[in-house]
């Protein structure tokens, strides 16, 4: 019976101030870059906790303005681009809100100056290292913990891994892929990027048996110029599906 007793004015109002702050959000956010939050440094972590608290405030809080809450949200976002615009230029700035590495091993020893420092114990360490897939410290020459907090390793060189030029094997030119076929769709860019067009991509179409588009989930051509389909999943009654 509380449902019938709403305030839909107040309602409508709070659905405005979210719009407004999903926008300015997304905006501030774009304005800032790609970083995922593994990557954030202690100074961007803090704006954005920050950036949230006020779009949340500006969300509920009805007796508020909502130009405040997106001045502070700007406010924040905009002081966070010029330190970041900073950093890019200057290293004893990027040192101060970014920080540097930090050895917590060094020549398969640990530094408990370094741990003390950042507050981490010998288990912390132990926990990173299995992270990165080592399960025995002694494997370990140098691990440096990174200013976002991630620990970087370096293992003794009977430890590390074989490549090929290790075994001198011949290895075939490899690089990025071009998605020239996206739901059904062709991606006219990204067949021009590759000096390609739509006339070559049927013919190669029409080689590998596929007259209609609408079949094909993606279509990618790598650095050889091979053309990769895959068709769009349909399933028949009798198929099993994996749950």
């Amino acid at each position: 019976m509380n449902i019938l007793n709403t305030d839909f004015t107040e309602l409508v109002d709070i659905v405005i101030r979210s719009l407004l702050s999903l926008i300015t959000l997304f905006l501030v956010t774009k304005m800032l870059g790609k970083k995922q939050v593994s990557q954030l440094s202690l100074f961007d972590y803090v704006i954005g906790i920050s950036i949230g608290n006020f779009a949340a405030e500006m969300t509920i809080n009805l007796d508020s303005q909502e130009l405040n809450g997106i001045v502070a949200v700007l406010i924040f976002g905009l002081v966070a681009y010029i330190v970041s615009y900073l950093t890019m230029r200057s290293i004893k700035i990027r040192r101060f809100f970014i920080g540097v590495p930090t050895i917590i091993i060094n020549n398969g020893k640990l530094i408990e100056k370094n741990l003390s420092k950042y507050k981490m114990d010998v288990n912390d360490v132990l926990e990173q290292l299995r992270i990165n897939g080592y399960f025995d410290i002694s494997q370990v020459k140098y691990a440096l913990l990174e200013a976002n907090g991630t620990l970087s390793v370096m293992p003794k060189e009977e430890y590390r891994p074989i490549n090929t030029k290790d075994m001198n094997l011949k290895v075939s030119k490899e690089g990025l892929c071009a998605n020239v076929i996206i739901d059904g769709q062709i991606m006219y860019n990204n067949l021009k990027n590759i000096k390609k067009d739509s006339k070559w991509l049927n013919k190669q179409l029409k080689v590998q048996g596929y007259d209609n588009l609408s079949n094909i989930l993606l279509a990618t051509v790598d650095i050889n110029e091979k053309l990769n389909v895959f068709e769009k999943n349909i399933f028949n009654e009798n198929e099993d599906i994996l749950e």
